[in-house]
């Protein structure tokens, strides 16, 4: 397990100078492009137009999440199956033992649900690239570009170990027992907005801790003594329950990557605000 769940674009362009083949020593990593935000399908063409050399590109929609039910249970991006999560990391090349670093032009807020999921399933060296893409042109680094953003299949051999990082579900929200986080903007927190669920607010007794809070203005996370007294204002200490949720699941993994700089372990409620909401029987909040 690496010291920090993130790094740096001097720290990235040292481990990928591993390829040069008059090296001895570990491998480079494998490079992971998970450029994509809500509402913006955007992340194959970016990709095409530019990325780090060597890396891969992941789609979110259809590799980092499963389908969604017909009832909406389980929310709009519920977690993929296994098997078939590691079969899409594989054919991009990741392998047991061989370091990943996925990156995307969001702040982190895509590239941590794929930190989360690798993790989830046994993958011990996983890094997010602090700044992302912009972080990576700003400073010079070089970019390479491709006619689409299918490559070849790469054909690693990761082997799935699910269930390394905990999963909260709804029953388990409901009880109350952990301290629950809501990442999404305050607005939508509060109730006042909601562009994407059928049903504004949040859930009961939850915390609002925007993914905003982790970053400083250029859009990279905070330092670990800054994250942990804006999680300790919202109660999560290190030796407490903590629950992170969003709007599904996605930017709500932002969270957890920062409380993991904290040093405050959480669980991810998967299927989030859009699973809760999909059972009117569940209680909502909001702020006037």
């Amino acid at each position: 397990m690496p010291p920090t769940p993130l790094l740096d674009v001097p720290a990235l362009r040292a481990l990928l100078a591993r390829d040069d083949p008059r090296r001895r020593g570990p491998r480079s990593p494998i490079v992971l492009d998970v450029r994509w935000r809500l509402g913006d399908a955007h992340g194959a063409a970016a990709y095409a137009d530019g990325h780090v050399p060597g890396a891969a590109y992941v789609d979110l929609p259809t590799d980092l999440a499963g389908p969604v039910a017909p009832d909406g249970r389980g929310g709009r991006h519920p977690l993929p199956d296994p098997d078939r999560l590691a079969e899409a990391l594989r054919r991009v090349g990741v392998e047991d033992g061989r370091p990943v670093v996925v990156y995307d032009d969001w702040a982190g807020r895509a590239a941590a649900r794929a930190w989360w999921l690798l993790r989830w399933l046994g993958h011990g060296d996983v890094r997010v690239l602090d700044g992302g893409w912009s972080a990576w042109v700003a400073a010079g680094g070089e970019v390479e570009r491709t006619a689409t953003a299918e490559r070849p299949s790469r054909g690693g051999s990761f082997t799935p170990r699910p269930g390394a990082m905990p999963v909260a579900d709804a029953a388990e929200v409901a009880r109350g027992d952990a301290v629950l986080v809501d990442a999404r903007d305050e607005p939508r927190y509060a109730g006042r907005h909601e562009p994407v669920d059928a049903v504004a607010g949040h859930v009961p007794g939850a915390v609002n801790v925007p993914t905003g809070a982790n970053l400083d203005d250029e859009g990279r996370f905070l330092p670990a003594a800054q994250l942990q007294e804006t999680y300790a204002r919202a109660g999560a200490l290190a030796g407490a329950p903590v629950v992170a949720y969003c709007g599904s699941g996605i930017t709500a993994c932002h969270d957890l990557l920062a409380l993991e700089v904290a040093g405050v372990p959480g669980a991810l409620y998967a299927g989030s605000w859009s699973d809760w909401v999909s059972d009117p029987a569940r209680p909502v909040a909001r702020d006037d």
